[in-house]
């Protein structure tokens, strides 16, 4: 199966926010290079919430190019095989944690945001990804920094859409 075909899998069996899964399946039907960045229309991205339920804390990057505290996510690659691994890539490699597992179930959101041209759009799946135990973050080159929040700070430091994900996530837990 290719990345393009789960895409469409993992977006028809999710749940919730059934308009913006549309808009995301109605995407990828119109732009079948919809899963990469070179598609100027827009171009699904996948992204995960590191966080560390046994210490109410969620793990947020400091984006270098937006100044902007967030989870850790991007691009999907050629040698991704699903969006879900493609969530637990980037949470690696953006938080140097090792032994991340993603929350069963899929999915938490669908967040659909714009971006400076050429592209116009991140069509983001958002999952969750538990840290193990004692888990040592290692800041990459992606970000300016990298910092634990207790759940109740992240409304202070991060934009709606963070503060969404971790809501849907804690229901989740």
């Amino acid at each position: 199966m290719s990345l393009y075909d789960d895409a469409v899998l993992v977006l028809k069996e999710y749940g919730d926010q059934p308009e913006l899964r549309d808009v995301y399946l109605a995407h990828l039907a119109e732009h079948p290079d919809g899963m990469y960045k070179p598609c100027a229309a827009g171009h699904l991205t996948s992204s995960a919430l590191v966080i560390d339920p046994s210490r109410g804390r969620v793990l947020l990057t400091l984006h270098k190019k937006l100044n902007m505290w967030l989870q850790m996510g991007g691009h999907c690659e050629p040698g991704d095989p699903t969006v879900e691994a493609a969530a637990l890539r980037e949470a690696t490699e953006e938080s140097g944690v090792a032994g991340l597992t993603l929350l069963p179930g899929g999915p938490v959101r669908l967040d659909r945001h714009p971006i400076p041209a050429p592209c116009n759009w991140h069509l983001d799946v958002q999952y969750a990804a538990l840290a193990p135990a004692g888990a040592e973050a290692a800041i990459s080159d992606e970000s300016l920094d990298l910092r634990w929040f207790a759940y109740d700070e992240v409304a202070d430091v991060a934009d709606t859409s963070v503060v969404r994900l971790l809501e849907s996530t804690l229901r989740r837990l």
